[in-house]
């Protein structure tokens, strides 16, 4: 299992992030998804630690701490559901989009 990390900085680097993980002891895999039109980081990011031991601690001491000038809030990653849908929680379909984009 993972750990979820949000309200990053959009300036924090992979390996700020292992080191700051790295003092719970093993990082096995640090990724932070990049915006495809922006190129920057999107604000969150996944850690996965050596062991669920070292992962609780982690969380527990980094959810709501101060880095880089943001709070953090880090918990458990729930799994990836692969639905391959593009439709809401009903099952509807969302890509007829009546014109509504969500670009920014």
């Amino acid at each position: 299992m993972s750990i979820y990390v949000r309200n990053l900085s959009y300036e924090v680097k992979e390996d700020d992030l292992r080191q700051v993980f790295a003092e719970y002891r093993t990082v096995k895999n640090v990724q932070l998804p990049i915006d495809r039109e922006t190129g920057w980081v999107r604000g969150f990011g996944f850690v996965e630690m050596e062991s669920d031991a070292e992962e609780t601690a982690a969380i527990e001491a980094l959810d709501n701490a101060e880095w880089m000038g943001r709070s953090l809030k880090v918990n458990k990653a729930k799994p990836k559901i692969d639905g391959g849908s593009s439709g809401d929680r009903r099952g509807n379909s969302n890509e007829s989009g009546g014109g509504y984009s969500r670009r920014y």
